[in-house]
């Protein structure tokens, strides 16, 4: 029997990349980078095998989709950000039988979820971002499953995410589940970046102190009024992907029933306009 090990919601921001190099960015993002590598220990200590990531870059307009090649590899350079990420070089292994019994699971739920083992099938940056930092070494197999969600509903990513625990524990793995996205994702407009200092700044007061107040709801683990406001949170704070990919973790730790401890792994922090994170949630049964 399989096993969800670790769970975390998760920062991605690019300018984790930049801060690795020379510059006026050296070093700005340590905290995020040591966030990711503390995760992954806590899920080598564990003995984790395989990262299913819920990829807030991965847009998708019908049905839900899981990449559950069995190899990855090649070079990145984001269509979005082709400034902060290029000529990312990756190579992981894959696991295409929980990526399969994961679609198989979520169908029967009424959730149409396709897996794909197709080779021109790229991973996007929010799987690419937190995998250099946690799975240098390859030791985890990679799972993505697209959490840009355009058409979806929350309850039905709720349901995906039980599906997900549901295969995990079905198969031979023992697994860490990562929402990668952010809380709060107005960027800044354009032309306000600059004179804002955007690199290290949110564009607006409100959603900050709403970021702040789920913080403290799921340090008080106050999860079912924060279930409560999920949807409108995504829509008034401009949630990434619509936050599904946080939808689908807490479907996958038992919604509004789950009563575990939040940890705070990296402090919340502002980046182009929005909140970020990395925070780890016992896994419960």
């Amino acid at each position: 029997m399989g096993k969800l090990c670790v769970a975390a919601k998760i920062t991605h921001v690019p300018t984790m990349l930049m801060s690795e190099e020379p510059g006026r960015l050296h070093g700005c993002r340590k905290p995020a980078i040591d966030g990711h590598k503390q995760i992954a220990q806590m899920a080598k200590d564990l003995d984790v095998d395989t990262v299913v990531v819920l990829d807030t870059h991965w847009l998708v307009n019908a049905g839900y989709h899981i990449n559950a090649r069995d190899k990855f590899s090649g070079t990145y350079t984001s269509n979005e950000f082709p400034h902060f990420i290029q000529n990312l070089g990756y190579q992981y292994y894959g696991n295409p039988e929980l990526g399969d019994k994961i679609a198989e699971l979520a169908t029967e739920k009424g959730v149409y979820t396709l897996s794909h083992q197709v080779d021109s099938l790229d991973l996007e940056y929010g799987t690419l971002v937190p995998m250099r930092y946690m799975n240098e070494d390859c030791q985890f197999k990679v799972v993505s499953i697209a959490a840009w969600c355009t058409v979806h509903d929350i309850q039905s990513s709720r349901r995906l995410g039980e599906a997900i625990r549901e295969a995990i524990e079905a198969s031979n793995s023992r697994a860490m589940l990562l929402a990668s996205g952010s809380l709060s994702h107005r960027i800044w407009n354009n032309e306000d970046y600059e004179a804002n200092n955007g690199t290290f700044t949110i564009s607006k007061e409100f959603n900050r102190q709403v970021d702040l107040r789920v913080l403290e709801l799921w340090a008080q683990r106050d999860y079912s009024t924060f279930l409560k406001m999920l949807p409108d949170y995504a829509n008034l704070c401009s949630g990434e992907g619509g936050m599904h990919d946080t939808a689908m973790l807490f479907g996958a730790l038992g919604w509004d029933k789950y009563e575990g401890e939040s940890t705070v792994v990296t402090e919340y922090f502002p980046s182009s306009g929005t909140g970020q994170v990395n925070v780890v949630f016992e896994v419960t049964e």
